[in-house]
């Protein structure tokens, strides 16, 4: 991911990563969970945090190759910067392979910086999730965040 511009002093909104309101998924049957109705759970749980300004939460939902490409510090300062953000989510793209489940989605962020520039991010967000295969940790079972590819555009 690139590096945000820095924030100004007064950026810091209220609410800020406190923790509130959780953003975790609800619970789906295993079933669903399985399906691109989990991918989509996890997804919008995502960008309802970013919306919110719980960048932190959001960061949780990312899986462990998404957090190594960006540190929590990184992906708060691309956000931090933005007021009023809003992230679009329109339906993504299932693909197979070798044991493991895709869901690509093509996601658009926008807000405004301090200095009232409209701010645009743009790429695909891909999750992932191990199918029922033997020796899958129960978190590689779950859906989760595998690449978060947002530019400014």
């Amino acid at each position: 991911m690139p590096s945000a511009p820095s924030p100004s002093p007064d950026a810091t909104e209220a609410g800020e990563n406190d923790g509130a309101p959780n953003i975790t998924p609800a619970p789906l049957t295993q079933e669903a969970a399985k399906t691109e109705k989990g991918a989509r759970a996890n997804l919008l749980a995502w960008a309802r945090g970013i919306e919110l300004r719980e960048f932190d939460q959001a960061w949780s939902l990312m899986g462990d190759a998404a957090k190594a490409q960006t540190s929590k510090a990184q992906f708060n300062a691309l956000f931090h910067p933005l007021s009023n953000i809003t992230v679009a989510v329109p339906d993504g793209e299932m693909e197979g392979a070798a044991g493991s489940s895709y869901y690509t989605v093509p996601t658009t962020v926008t807000g405004t910086l301090a200095d009232g520039t409209k701010a645009v991010l743009k790429g695909d967000v891909v999750l992932r999730r191990v199918n029922d295969v033997d020796g899958a940790t129960p978190e590689q079972l779950t859906w989760h965040i595998e690449q978060v590819n947002l530019k400014p555009v």
